[in-house]
């Protein structure tokens, strides 16, 4: 890989192929502000990055600072390889990647007014006007002042005025919210992945008897709140398992580790050290990287790693008994 050497960007585009920059991608001058960036392959920039427009064509590409896009963050639908965004990712306008073929990354948050993704793994949270993921994982929650359309993802939670799924669709957290009634394409499974044993599935051990997938009915979990004051009424729904998490709290599920997962998961490329969850089954150290949480929730989400249903039922005289 090359090393870009006193080299001089001109104000309308920089084009960077096979090429290491030892430091940062931002503008000096007000020309400089229009000026778009290209990356065409194999590329790793050390520090942040400020663009008119950022177009990624073709991976490998890693970026290690904080990125900014004043029009459009777009990958190109033909792009292969690892794309890897290590800090926060931004844009005043549009982040689209519709790319089939990539292994997408983003270790921190992902804020623009439009988020269109595929294939997709974000650590952080997701904040927008309109968010629509399709096979994508968002380990933090994904935050719409508009509407947010999910197909064959898994996140964290949700809260947006309109919410529209379709395929299977899990959440990580117990509840999430919306303000008008959700839309449910046919076929559509809706689960709630808070009281599965992710920690042992992790580490490719049996699943805890007391754990599981929850499903979700839309109409029956559904909780209606009316919130009131002087001048404005709203009316906000909650999807919660909330009931079902706090009667298996009292059979002690902190042996999980989902907790610890999902957070190492979000910390990743803040985390001073490396952490693991003890042995897997071949006796070797599970260790903690955004990139193996990644590959996990993927096979999670694909059907590779089948998480068991959850049944529900335990005795009350179980529980009062317990030492």
């Amino acid at each position: 890989m090359k090393e870009l050497k006193e080299i001089r960007f001109n104000e309308t585009d920089i084009l960077l192929q096979d090429n290491l920059v030892r430091g940062s991608i931002l503008p000096e001058t007000v020309a400089e502000l229009n000026r778009n960036i290209i990356f065409k392959g194999d590329t790793i920039v050390e520090g942040p990055v400020y663009g008119h427009r950022l177009e990624i064509q073709q991976g490998n590409l890693e970026i290690q600072g904080a990125v900014f896009a004043q029009l459009e963050l777009y990958v190109n639908s033909e792009a292969r390889g690892n794309i890897t965004f290590r800090k926060s990712v931004g844009s005043a306008n549009t982040i689209v990647s519709r790319a089939s073929e990539t292994r997408l990354l983003f270790y921190s948050d992902v804020n623009a007014k439009t988020v269109s993704l595929y294939n997709a793994f974000v650590a952080g949270s997701i904040y927008a006007d309109e968010v629509e993921l399709v096979n994508c994982v968002v380990i933090g929650g994904v935050f719409a002042t508009q509407k947010v359309d999910l197909t064959d993802s898994i996140v964290g939670t949700f809260n947006t005025p309109s919410i529209m799924i379709s395929g299977v669709v899990s959440l990580l957290l117990p509840s999430a919210f919306s303000i008008e009634k959700m839309v449910v394409a046919a076929n559509t499974r809706l689960y709630n992945l808070c009281l599965a044993d992710l920690g042992s599935l992790y580490k490719g051990l049996p699943q805890s008897p007391n754990s599981g997938k929850i499903a979700l009915d839309t109409s029956a979990d559904e909780v209606t709140t009316k919130l009131v004051d002087e001048q404005v009424q709203k009316t906000l729904r909650s999807y919660t398992v909330i009931g079902k998490v706090l009667a298996a709290d009292l059979l002690d599920m902190d042996k999980f580790q989902n907790h610890f997962l999902l957070t190492a998961a979000s910390l990743g490329a803040q985390l001073l050290k490396s952490y693991d969850l003890g042995l897997d089954k071949d006796g070797n150290t599970a260790t903690l990287s955004v990139d193996r949480i990644r590959d996990f929730f993927f096979d999670i989400l694909h059907g590779k790693i089948e998480i068991q249903d959850m049944d529900g039922k335990f005795s009350i005289s179980q529980i009062t008994g317990r030492k």
